[in-house]
């Protein structure tokens, strides 16, 4: 099973992805900004997550910056983790 991290800061959109995808038998988290995403990630196993989807534009902190800090992070499996 896949574990994808959907994070958008409207909330109906998150739903609606979030519904799809485990239609398809993903297994989906969210988060509604991007130090939530962030923050996730951070606290979970190496290699937890299969890929994140990111808004751009979003309080607190923006996709790009999510990104960034994701990819910043000291583990192998963040580097190569699509966002």
């Amino acid at each position: 099973m896949y574990n994808i991290l959907v994070c958008d800061d409207e909330k109906d959109i998150v739903s609606a992805l979030s519904i799809y995808l485990k239609s398809d038998g993903y297994q989906v988290y969210k988060a509604y900004n991007g130090k939530e995403a962030v923050d996730k990630v951070k606290a979970s196993p190496p290699g937890y997550y299969d890929l994140v989807f990111m808004d751009i534009m979003m309080p607190v902190m923006d996709g790009k910056e999510a990104a960034r800090e994701i990819r910043k992070l000291p583990r192998k499996d963040c580097q190569e983790l699509p966002i």
